[in-house]
């Protein structure tokens, strides 16, 4: 399955930046959806008044993805990996 990356930074309220990607099925190219992805993430996280827009979310490439990264996608709709400060 071909996915699209979207490399997201946001500002926690302690300063740290959360950095993860978004990582959505190719054929999702509607960055708003790709936004409620990132803020349904946000939320789970206990950030629930962060928003979303091109300022921390940026499509950045697309690759191949992994069975584990195809199995989020197919049952969440989107598959969020956690880079830095995301704990």
């Amino acid at each position: 399955m071909k996915v699209s990356v979207w490399d997201t930074y946001v500002q926690r309220p302690d300063g740290k930046t959360m950095h993860f990607d978004i990582i959505v099925s190719s054929e999702c190219t509607n960055a708003n959806i790709v936004y409620e992805y990132g803020m349904s993430y946000l939320k789970s996280k206990g950030l629930n008044s962060t928003s979303l827009s091109t300022k921390e979310c940026r499509f950045c490439h697309m690759e191949q993805a992994s069975p584990e990264i195809i199995k989020g996608i197919k049952a969440q709709g989107f598959f969020i990996l956690e880079m830095e400060h995301c704990d």
